[in-house]
Parts: structure tokens; sequence; C-alpha cells
């Protein structure tokens, strides 16, 4: 399993979330996801950690990244600094600004952490959600966090060194990004 991602700012005590658009859920029901390497119906949900991975739109693209302590100093040199980048095409700037997302806290009893993904946490059975939590200014929320947004053109030339460093890695809805040049 991946080492996780470093805390941030604010970042409270563990809980399990599913983050959505949709704000008017009462219950998730299980259901296969076409990148999971199993194919049982599942109910999917993100820990507390790694909750800043969806401080997004649904269907934006971006890469995450951190240091571990595999990771080595010309690695790190990717961060620039920062303990963890979001990375995301400046196209998707102003649907940042606009989306309207809400985090459903979710009871832990029927969990069970993905033994692939970490921060990942699956449920066979139905959930009810406990609670919805309004996410607010998605930019906001990653500069209280002190979680670096990176604005790229394109992502790729950036996720193609990522991918073959030694640094620790979330790359999601990436086939939404624009081709690659060249």
């Amino acid at each position: 399993m991946p080492d996780p991602a470093p805390p941030y700012l604010g970042e409270g005590p563990h809980a399990l979330w599913h983050v959505s658009e949709e704000a008017t859920i009462e219950r998730f029901e299980p259901h296969s996801s076409r990148t999971a390497t199993s194919r049982e119906p599942r109910v999917w949900a993100i820990d507390t950690r790694h909750l800043p991975l969806y401080w997004f739109p649904r269907e934006c693209p971006r890469g995450t990244f951190w240091a571990t302590a595999r990771t080595t100093p010309e690695d790190a040199e990717l961060l620039n600094g920062a303990s963890r980048v979001h990375a995301v095409e400046g196209s998707w700037l102003e649907r940042m600004r606009t989306a309207h997302v809400v985090a459903y806290r979710l009871p832990d009893e029927t969990f069970a952490a993905d033994p692939e993904v970490g921060g990942y946490w699956l449920s066979r059975e139905p959930v009810a959600p406990l609670e919805i939590v309004e996410l607010g200014d998605l930019l906001a929320l990653h500069v209280g966090a002190g979680i670096e947004l990176r604005l790229v053109a394109s992502l790729w030339p950036l996720w193609s060194r990522v991918v073959t460093s030694t640094l620790e890695f979330s790359g999601i809805r990436l086939h939404n990004a624009a081709p690659a040049v060249g």
C-alpha cells in the first residue's frame, strides 16, 4: 500500500467521506467502479487525510503528489518546498471557482480499508450519511489547508515526471485532461 499523504492544516479527526456535486443523496448504494480491480459492487469512501484529493469538481482531472521517506532530493524539487501539491489545468479554474461540492460523512461500521489504495475505504452494504458538509470555496480550502494548488497549461508534462519519480501520487480523472501534445 502506498504511503499516505501528509497531514494538512485543519485536518481534524479520522472520518470517512463521500464527496459529490449532488447535495441530495440520502443513501449510498453499492455499485461497480469501472476503474476498480474488483467488479464487486461497493460504496466508496475516502478518509479525512485524503479528503483534499476531492476538493474539486467531480470531472476535474488532477494530479496530486507528496514526498515520502523514499523520495530523493532531486524528485522533492518537484514540490518546490510544498508538502503536498495538487495540479490542475488552468482551463478548470473557473469551474473550481463556481462548483458546488459537498462532503457526506459516513459511518465507519461497514467499511474496510481498500488493500490496494491508501485512503480509500469500501463497504458492501448500503450506507446512509451521518451529515453533509458544504465545502464552499475550493480554492480557499487548499490555501487554508496549506496545500499548493498548482495551475498548469497541461497536466501531462508534470504528470510524466511525477509518475517516474520517487514521489507518492494520485491521479484522478486524468482521462478528462487535455490531450498531450507531441
